[in-house]
């Protein structure tokens, strides 16, 4: 076999390899295991430019001045955590969290909407869908297919995608980024507008 042809197939058995790798389990900050129903942080890696994400009320976004959905942002001090949130993978209510596994996404703050705050896909623009806090938890399937997001490995740290697999329809998918808005508000979103955040997860 000529040195360029067996190159080139070492190159696509790594690719191949790399594609198919399996699930491993997520790591806080402190390198323990993240587990299903247990609170954390969402924190950035990248420190200085804001906290962690939480949900709030983004008055420009709901319609009569109502305080529903809220939104997932981030906190725009760096020292705030944010609120925390439990992670329950498709198949499971407790157990280890592992990457590329479809889950839901569960915040945890006082409000006075009557709906859950599993977060969801919403979209508010051309191109851009924030999160917002209005899902359903569990019931896998295309019905609910804008609620479910996975976790991963993006080198040390970790990045969040939307790429269901919990039904076999045509998604969307993409890593989710930080989308700011015109009064300074950063969005948790997916577009192709706004690069991968990488984040960090820190027990509550």
């Amino acid at each position: 076999m000529k040195p360029s042809i067996l190159a080139f197939c070492i190159i696509f058995l790594v690719f191949i390899c790399k594609t198919i790798a399996a699930p491993e389990p997520v790591l806080d900050i402190s390198g323990k295991k993240v587990i299903a129903g247990v609170k954390y942080y969402i924190l950035p890696v990248i420190r200085g430019s804001g906290g962690g994400l939480t949900v709030a009320n983004v008055s420009n976004l709901n319609s009569n001045n109502d305080t529903c959905p809220l939104f997932a942002i981030q906190e725009k001090l760096e020292v705030k955590n944010g609120e925390p949130v439990t992670f329950t993978p498709y198949n499971a209510k407790q157990g280890v969290i592992l990457t590329s596994t479809d889950l839901n996404i569960k915040s945890y703050v006082t409000t006075t909407c009557p709906q859950t705050q599993v977060w969801k896909l919403r979209k508010v623009l051309s191109g851009v869908w924030f999160l917002s806090a209005w899902g359903e938890e569990g019931n896998p399937g295309i019905q609910t297919i804008f609620n479910w997001f996975k976790i991963e490995k993006a080198g040390k740290d970790y990045v969040f995608s939307s790429c269901p697999s919990v039904c076999k329809c045509q998604t969307l998918c993409r890593e989710l980024g930080l989308y700011v808005d015109d009064n300074g508000i950063k969005h948790l979103a997916l577009s192709d507008q706004v690069p991968s955040f990488k984040v960090v997860f820190k027990r509550a």
